[in-house]
């Protein structure tokens, strides 16, 4: 392993510059949604996600799908790669939101993907139901217009997180981060001590892990540059909500960078 790997392995999730502070508001405890041996309370977990996405006025799902429609909005049938779908909610308002769109709807969870296989998006004519790995991604360079990847990078510990860049540049013209949002150290501690009397509770412990092990927007820049110094990460501004980054790839790239950042 090179200077540069051993420098992303141990960046702290605020980035090169984290404060004091925020370097120890971070954690390398797992969620429920990453471990192997909880699978009633992983699907708990899911189950609240995806009733919280699709809700009427507040859901995530149609908030993030007009987002990454916006991305490709110069495409009369646009081809999208959903990675890390969980229950395919997202991918399911892309289809409904644009007539012509064309999903692949992916996870790495096999179970997942053979209960999406099963329902309404497994028979839909305009849907791909896959299992796929977002370090890994199993299609052509540029095959896609878009690749989505949201709530789903702050999982990854700081090598694969840069894979995801590369793999998701490299198979679409354009990769779209949508991710728990690092708030400010004081924030965060103060968002910390609310919560934690109620972390037994499944999803607002996941919750919890969640935002320590978010990336900040710097640490995304560090990421993206990692895996190529040609890929350009561009931040869509909301003042609230998640952190909405976009990512391209420059036609001139010369490959994986093993350089420094400055």
């Amino acid at each position: 392993m090179d200077a540069k790997s051993l420098d992303v392995v141990g960046m702290p999730r605020g980035g090169p510059n984290a404060s004091w502070l925020s370097r120890r508001l971070q954690t390398d405890r797992l969620e429920y949604l990453d471990r192997d041996d909880v699978d009633e309370l992983k699907r708990k977990v899911v189950r609240a996600i995806d009733r919280g996405g699709r809700r009427p006025r507040f859901g995530t799902y149609e908030k993030y799908a007009r987002m990454a429609l916006d991305e490709v909005s110069e495409h009369p049938a646009p081809k999208i790669l959903e990675l890390g779908c969980g229950l395919g909610g997202l991918s399911r308002k892309l289809l409904q939101l644009h007539p012509t769109a064309e999903v692949t709807v992916t996870d790495i969870d096999p179970t997942f993907v053979a209960e999406i296989a099963a329902g309404d998006l497994g028979s839909h004519p305009r849907a791909t139901v896959r299992v796929m790995d977002a370090t890994a991604i199993d299609a052509p360079d540029g095959h896609f217009d878009l690749a989505v990847f949201a709530l789903s990078l702050h999982h990854l510990p700081p090598e694969p997180a840069a894979k995801v860049f590369d793999e998701g540049t490299r198979a679409a013209k354009k990769l779209l981060i949508i991710d728990v949002r690092r708030p400010s150290p004081p924030l965060h501690l103060a968002m910390l001590a609310a919560v934690l009397p109620f972390t037994r509770v499944a999803v607002i412990h996941d919750a919890a892990i969640s935002g320590l092990r978010a990336y900040s927007p710097s640490a995304l820049r560090v990421l993206a540059h990692h895996a190529d110094p040609a890929i350009s990460v561009d931040f869509r501004d909301h003042r609230t909500g998640p952190t909405v980054a976009l990512a391209c790839r420059q036609q001139s790239s010369a490959g994986p960078n093993t350089g420094a950042i400055d």
